[in-house]
């Protein structure tokens, strides 16, 4: 009786131990998330923690998340140059992705048909491997006529029904939203008028945080 009763504890203690343990590694788990882009995913003009990457992960740690963004952000990249990279930066370790990819296309202007087909073979890669995606737009401006406008800014819209992934149609958001755009210029962007400062980055990751995430169950 009392052999049976210890080892009744025994197996019990070995079972809490367990547990404890699981949850541990569980809590310990760290996710991580693939910002591919461009100049402005990469920071481009800023000092090492001002940029967008580590902005993002210093908010999303504030909230008590344990993540890590990796900055797959390239200066000058375009969306077709985002998809030929993927396959050697898409790690197993990847849990979430960030798409922000497409505003040099439009400064280039360059077809939006081939934007989309770029967008979407990223996409499909990302799909293929399980990977719950934010697809982030741009706004495309009138230099090329409206009809360009339209047909590239609706390239993001269709791809996210498409694909059935989040859109945060614009990565500026946070600065267009903040008044005229002489204030926002003045305020929030560097120099050039193209790449925010750190205080519009600031801006950017405060609008943009929300729907990041709600990528994470």
């Amino acid at each position: 009786m009392v052999s049976s009763a210890y080892g009744v504890l025994l197996r019990g203690l070995k079972g809490l131990v367990l547990s404890v343990f699981m949850m541990g590694t569980a809590q310990a788990e760290t996710t991580t998330i693939l910002a591919l882009g461009d100049s402005l995913t990469a920071g481009y003009g800023l000092p090492l923690g001002d940029g967008f990457v580590p902005q993002l992960q210093a908010a999303l740690t504030k909230q008590g998340l344990d993540v890590q963004v990796i900055n797959a952000g390239v200066s000058g990249d375009t969306s077709a140059g985002g998809a030929a990279r993927l396959g050697w930066i898409l790690t197993d370790e990847v849990d979430f992705a960030l798409v922000a990819l497409g505003g040099n296309d439009m400064l280039r202007g360059i077809s939006p048909d081939e934007t989309r087909r770029n967008l979407s073979a990223i996409l499909t890669e990302l799909e293929a491997k399980g990977i719950r995606t934010l697809l982030i737009g741009v706004l495309a401006s009138s230099n090329f006529g409206d009809g360009y406008r339209t047909d590239f800014e609706n390239v993001y819209q269709d791809l996210a029904q498409e694909f059935s992934v989040d859109l945060f149609p614009n990565f500026l958001e946070g600065i267009t939203a903040a008044g005229s755009f002489a204030d926002a210029r003045r305020l929030y962007l560097q120099a050039d008028g193209l790449h925010p400062n750190k205080q519009g980055v600031a801006r950017i990751v405060d609008k943009m945080a929300p729907s990041v995430v709600s990528l994470m169950p």
